[in-house]
């Protein structure tokens, strides 16, 4: 009996100790596999492979062997799946050869004639040609036609015709392997937008949903309104979900029904550490109420520090303040204490801006007045090779200002444009004090994006001037300073100040400011772009001086494009100074 409980007590701990010590081993389950071999004239193996599914050693596992392996599961599939692949391929005549033994799975393929197109037939009103990128004598690829089909359909309904007669048809004669197609499109009248119903609100106002909404009564109905009216209203933090319907037409008009559902928690806590290209480590942490009141009210404070930089901020935003001949204004500021460290000085700032805001599709005016109360102190942590030619303008500056801000975006997209335009200028006006004069400050850009093919061009401008009644009356922060992925990718954020040659820069901001970049993004593969720049900066001392020394930078990177946005690493260096190159990193787009 002692032996028996013995033997079952052994038992027992092996099995506990597989259970803790071996789970690792035991969570990945190898399948049974075949070798499969494939012979084939056409199509690349590699091809073949991946519309069936079988795994493939990448081109960074060098140290395997090519032979590839299919699961026993998908043998009794094969023939169909073979089947579906060439039919895509338009070879609907292909014949399979499939010899399994208890190792390996031989598949002998010949394709045959494959189908072509012998008469492309459109009857239409309304020009599809362009879309029409089928010709005559070319293989009948299925996959082109539906993509065919779905581009002109997504652009009746952007171009407002949502009550269109399409059909489409690919007539197949298998003995002479040929097809006929045909696209029969009758576009209908124009729709519009009908009126805005709004449900689910049990705290807010309805007037805070309509506020956001793009697609206005009477205005020609474009399902990307419809697109921009969701990100507006998610923008406002105020809604679990937004459901938007314009499934109801009424003679060509579509009513716009909008259900939402407010946020069960209005508040969000976040708190993180990360590194900034500028500032280097950093620790950050917010805390934001929205909705209070129930009309989107958003308070928010902010916290962050690292070596360089130290801040607090509290702001708010109500994005209806006022409605003005419907025309609705928002109404946000902020304040908080700042403190940054530049190469040369220290600026450390406590601040106060209010504003009024207006928000369309495409345009963004901003209003306002700030109140800035800022102290420079000369820091010695500059190269020693770097002599100063002058003395940074220390003290303290208290300045206030009213300011405008205006930007029109005809891009296609916000997140990665590939057609239109971005223009945006901002003024500043400000108010003499006992220390600091009248001066103005303009930062003028324009963004301007077309794509060719795969190839997408992108150029952007900026211009900034600085113009101040009595010279060197402002702190040195409030001048312009360049760098970083927006300007010149050979330097740090800001590291760049007034230009002295076409390899050498000073520690002091320009009242001139002059940059151009030009862009090439073409995918390299699948969801991953490469891509050539160009940044050329100017900064001079003067104001209106755009006679200064220019600092040309080129250099290379690579996009992945997320559905955040692209997520971008930049290599750039100065075409005079190969020793000066800088690396971004960034998330989003900078055209």
């Amino acid at each position: 009996m002692k032996k028996i409980l013995f033997i079952l007590v052994l038992l027992g701990s092996t099995f506990l100790w597989a259970s803790i010590f071996g789970e690792d081993e035991q969570k990945e389950i190898l399948l049974p596999t075949h070798i499969i071999e494939i012979s084939a004239k056409i199509f690349d193996e590699s091809k073949i492979y991946n519309a069936l599914g079988i795994e493939q050693k990448s081109i960074f596992e060098f140290w395997k062997d090519d032979t590839s392996y299919i699961k026993d599961k998908l043998l009794p599939t094969l023939h169909a799946s073979l089947r579906s692949f060439y039919d895509s391929e338009g070879f609907y005549d292909a014949n399979f050869t499939i010899e399994e033994s208890n190792t390996t799975v031989q598949v002998n393929i010949i394709e045959n004639q494959p189908i072509r197109i012998k008469d492309i037939n459109i009857s239409s009103d309304y020009n599809i040609s362009s879309f029409v990128s089928f010709e005559k004598n070319e293989i009948f690829l299925a996959k082109k036609f539906i993509s065919i089909k779905n581009k002109i359909t997504t652009t009746l309904l952007q171009d407002g015709y949502c009550s269109s007669e399409f059909d489409t048809k690919a007539y197949v004669d298998l003995d002479t392997h040929s097809v006929n197609l045909r696209y029969i499109l009758k576009k209908g009248g124009v729709c519009t937008f009908g009126k805005v119903t709004v449900k689910g609100l049990t705290t807010m106002n309805e007037e805070v949903v309509k506020s956001q909404v793009r697609a206005e009564e009477g205005e020609r109905f474009n399902i990307e309104h419809i697109k921009d009216t969701s990100k507006a209203l998610y923008g406002l933090h105020s809604f679990d979900s937004v459901i938007i319907g314009v499934d109801r037409k009424i003679y060509n008009v579509i009513p716009v029904d909008i259900i939402v559902q407010e946020k069960k928690n209005p508040y969000h806590f976040e708190v993180g550490v990360g590194y900034d290209s500028y500032v280097g480590p950093r620790v950050h942490s917010s805390i934001t109420r929205y909705n209070l009141f129930g009309n989107a009210l958003e308070l928010k404070l902010q916290l962050a520090w690292s070596e360089l930089e130290q801040l607090a901020i509290f702001s708010f935003y109500k994005p209806v303040f006022i409605n003005i001949f419907d025309y609705y204004v928002g109404v946000g500021g902020e304040g908080g204490y700042s403190n940054l460290e530049y190469d040369g000085f220290q600026e450390e700032k406590e601040f106060l801006r209010v504003f009024l805001d207006h928000k369309t599709k495409k345009v963004k005016l901003r209003v306002g007045f700030a109140l800035e109360n800022i102290t420079i102190t000369a820091l010695n942590n500059i190269p020693v090779e770097e002599e100063l030619t002058q003395a940074v303008n220390e003290g303290t500056f208290l300045l206030t200002y009213p300011y405008i801000d205006f930007s029109y975006d005809a891009r296609d997209s916000k997140l990665n444009p590939k057609y239109g335009y971005y223009l945006s200028a901002y003024l500043e006006t400000g108010l003499s004090d006992e220390e600091s004069s009248v001066y103005y400050k303009a930062l003028l850009e324009a963004r301007f994006i077309h794509t060719f093919a795969n190839l997408t061009l992108a150029t952007v401008g900026i211009v900034g001037i600085v113009d101040e009644e009595r010279e060197n009356s402002l702190p040195e922060s409030k001048y312009f300073f360049a760098g970083g992925s927006f300007s010149n990718r050979a330097y740090g954020f800001r590291e760049m100040g007034v230009i002295l040659s076409p390899t050498e820069d000073s520690i002091y901001g320009a009242s001139t400011w002059a940059n151009i970049t030009v862009e090439a993004d073409y995918p390299i593969w699948g969801d991953v772009y490469g891509a050539v720049f160009s940044d050329n900066t100017l900064l001079s001392t003067k104001a209106y001086d755009f006679s200064g020394e220019i600092i040309t930078s080129v250099g290379v990177g690579v996009r992945y494009i997320s559905p955040i946005g692209p997520i971008k690493l930049d290599i750039g260096m100065n075409v005079q100074d190969s020793s000066q190159y800088g690396i971004s990193f960034q998330i989003g787009q900078s055209f």
